[in-house]
């Protein structure tokens, strides 16, 4: 890859990001179209890709965000209200940008008129609306210090001088200076002075050369970060020097020698006199006390020309609000002094990150085939090659979980699609939704969170379109018109568990059995269960809408969603309640790289058990194991029965211990099935395992989610739970023997 090749990706890496933040700040800006600073993020991000699509000459993106930041700039500045008409423009802006961005980021050009139309609507709302209520204000409004009024929440009004000398390739850049003082202005006061003097005669002018340049003198309650915020694009393309001037005036809240508190405002008039009230309530200019009160506390003096203030009363209480206040600045941390830590970042390439993972399991498959040569090896002959080696296996599970770290993400990347998808579905579908979030910061592996895009869309467009109700409907079933769409993500039991519920009408049972029968999905004699005829919606083809749009009806979107997860190594549920709504659950793993595992033997055969679904292991009393009429064998432990599953009947193994009460019981926990008892033989030890997709290299496996290879340098096959308790209710009942007995 040459090195332009390597800019570009590193521009379109950028531009992702990018795009993310700006749709996350447009969602919460149509929640809440009084929150400037969700505009100026956007515009900071759609700047900032028109800036690279300049520098790599792509035409067509630098001119759409050219209009699509003019009309942000308006929306900033006012003479654009932000409401609902302006948004339904900006959001299909922000659609075209991204395809363009995707366009350019395949190596392609966008088609002839790609998004002219919408285009031309961000044109005709540039400067056509009029403000109103829906007008964006700024939330600091910076007063000359002549018209300063004691007020807890004035701040000191800081002046900057600015010399601002762009280079002459700077518009080329598609850089605009107007659209910089136009930012600047949003601080405070500007007085702008603009230097000519290095134009050309006009026949040797350049249309895309800059050559003027700015001195400003600007007057803002903002620190100087904030100025250089406004410069951040530019800093490269131009000669940029801010002076800080001093503060034009400083408001202070101290304790008179009487232990008054009062508020104290420090004109800057090149005196040492204070802004002061009198005991009549007139304001007035008062010289501090000839000598300083101890403790720092400050007194006040009247000037000959101002009236003498009455002595005060004694020490009073500090207001709640003004102590809180006060506290909250003593306790700020002091940048300049580093009380603040930036933490830093480095963006590094997905493919290299991937072979490090592949590398690192390697070297965790090298240490357990270590580990297993050193089994024999006598503790006092070779004390320090087994402390060695003992020390090797602890390095390696730390390099192994930081390097799984770097690879996690929190699913906020995939959560912050689905208010956008929510909202453009509940209109087209005629719903009132609204759509409660949480857990955005869990982190999982990457490449399960790529994956888990589609699922989740499918479930979310299925939610909205079978289980919410009309609004009409729900206020004739006695619920509340809008309802409501509840998506969560959390760590449980090792794996990351995302559930989708809604408030609708829940699963027709009875449609859904109709429908099953029709498309031969199912015999008329199957005698399903209430959970049985839930997961008929996963079966391939399986739809119950009369009529096919676009957003549902072909019956492939929940067959998607069942076999992408299981793909994944993942299992799918669903708990309908008619009438009250849906759960739909899915359960992945947190990553599909490594997993602590429990290696058993079954017969000859080895396999290995996730630690993570292992609650206890046991060797039952034969008391304890009962046989159910056509149920099997189920132990009961503690006061409750659990099932009992052999895996040598469910793999068709021979050799193997049939009695449990000869063999070993491994109480497991599945998701949303409850508890199962695994019979096996023995249990070989714990041991660390690189996961290697099973389904990439063969096929999917009932009851088996993956293979790995053991110290021994065999495959051994990693067991999926919930899978082999599929299999068992799917098993003819387990024959009589000595555990019967």
């Amino acid at each position: 890859m040459d090195e332009l090749e390597q800019f570009k990706q590193t521009y379109f890496d950028e531009c992702t990001e990018l795009l993310t933040q700006a749709e996350e700040h447009l969602l919460a800006l149509e929640a809440d179209s009084g929150d400037l600073e969700d505009l100026h993020a956007i515009f900071r991000c759609v700047h900032s890709i028109k800036g690279g699509a300049g520098a790599f000459g792509f035409t067509r993106l630098v001119e759409f965000t050219h209009t699509f930041e003019t009309l942000l700039d308006d929306m900033r500045e006012g003479r654009v209200a932000v409401g609902a008409n302006i948004m339904r423009v900006v959001l299909p802006g922000f659609d075209v940008l991204s395809d363009l961005v995707n366009t350019f980021m395949a190596g392609q050009e966008p088609e002839a008129g790609f998004g002219e139309q919408v285009k031309q609507r961000l044109e005709a709302a540039i400067c056509t609306e009029t403000p109103g209520a829906g007008t964006l204000q700024p939330r600091i409004t910076a007063r000359p210090a002549a018209c300063a009024t004691p007020d807890a929440d004035e701040t000191p009004l800081r002046r900057y001088e600015i010399s601002f000398l762009p280079h002459k390739d700077m518009l080329a850049r598609a850089n605009e200076p107007l659209l910089i003082i136009r930012e600047l202005r949003l601080l405070g006061r500007v007085t702008v002075v603009c230097d000519s003097s290095h134009l050309p005669r006009l026949n040797e002018l350049h249309a895309d050369e800059c050559y003027l340049s700015w001195r400003f003198e600007l007057e803002t309650t903002h620190h100087r970060d904030a100025v250089e915020e406004v410069f951040e694009f530019v800093v490269d393309d131009c000669d940029l020097t801010i002076t800080e001037l001093g503060t034009s005036s400083e408001l202070y809240l101290e304790q008179d020698p009487e232990g008054a508190w009062g508020l104290y405002l420090k004109v800057d008039n090149g005196s040492d006199e204070f802004l002061d009230m009198d005991p009549q309530g007139a304001w007035g200019l008062f010289a501090p006390p000839a000598a300083p009160p101890e403790s720092g506390d400050v007194g006040t003096k009247p000037v000959a020309a101002a009236p003498a203030p009455a002595p005060r009363p004694g020490p009073q209480p500090v207001p709640a609000a003004v102590e809180a206040k006060t506290a909250g600045v003593k306790n700020k941390p002091d940048k300049e002094a580093g009380g603040t830590q930036t933490a830093g970042s480095i963006r590094v390439e997905l493919d290299k990150v991937d072979r490090l993972v592949n590398m690192v399991g390697e070297l965790v498959i090298t240490q357990a085939m270590l580990d297993e040569q050193a089994g024999s090896l006598q503790a006092d002959q070779f004390p320090a090659l087994l402390h060695g080696l003992e020390l090797l296996g602890q390095h390696t599970r730390e390099l192994q979980e930081s390097v799984m770290a770097i690879r996690a993400q929190p699913v906020k990347s995939v959560f912050s699609r689905v208010p956008r998808m929510v909202r453009e579905l509940s209109g087209k579908l005629d719903r009132e939704v609204r759509l409660i979030t949480s857990g955005e910061n869990t982190e999982v592996d990457k490449t399960v969170i790529e994956q888990i895009g589609d699922p989740l869309t499918h479930m979310i467009r299925n939610a909205i379109d079978h289980g919410i109700e009309t609004p009409e409907d729900r206020e004739a079933a006695g619920k509340p018109r809008q309802g409501t769409i509840y998506l969560s993500a959390e760590h449980r039991s090792g794996r990351i568990v995302i559930e989708i519920e809604d408030d609708g009408r829940g699963i027709n049972r009875e449609r859904v059995l109709e429908k099953a029968l029709e498309k031969g999905i199912i015999s008329a004699d199957s005698g399903l269960s209430d959970e049985e005829i839930d997961n008929l919606i996963f079966a391939p083809g399986f739809s119950t809408v009369e009529v096919v749009s676009d957003v549902s009806g072909r019956g492939v979107g929940m067959d998607v969603v069942k076999r992408n997860i299981q793909a994944l190594g993942g299992r799918v549920f669903v708990h309908s309640f008619p009438e009250e709504g849906s759960r739909f659950t899915m359960t992945l793993p947190l990553t599909l790289a490594v997993l602590d595992g429990m290696i058993i033997r079954v017969g000859t055969e080895t396999y290995v058990l996730p630690l993570t679904n292992i609650i206890e292991s046991l060797r039952p009393a034969r008391a304890d194991v009962q046989r159910l009429v056509d149920h099997g064998f189920v132990l009961q432990i503690r006061g409750e029965y659990v099932r009992l599953v052999y895996l040598h009947k469910l793999f068709g193994l021979s050799g193997a211990i049939e009695d449990p009460c000869e063999g070993i019981v491994i109480l497991c926990e599945t998701e949303g099935d409850g508890k199962v008892g695994l019979v096996v033989d023995e249990l070989l030890g714990q041991q660390q395992v690189v996961i290697k997709s099973l389904e990439a290299n063969f096929h999917l496996v009932p009851g088996v989610s993956g293979a790995t290879i053991l110290g021994s340098g065999r495959v051994a096959l990693i067991l999926d739970v919930a899978g082999l308790r599929a299999m068992a209710d799917k098993a003819p009942p387990a024959p009589h023997s000595r555990a019967a007995e």
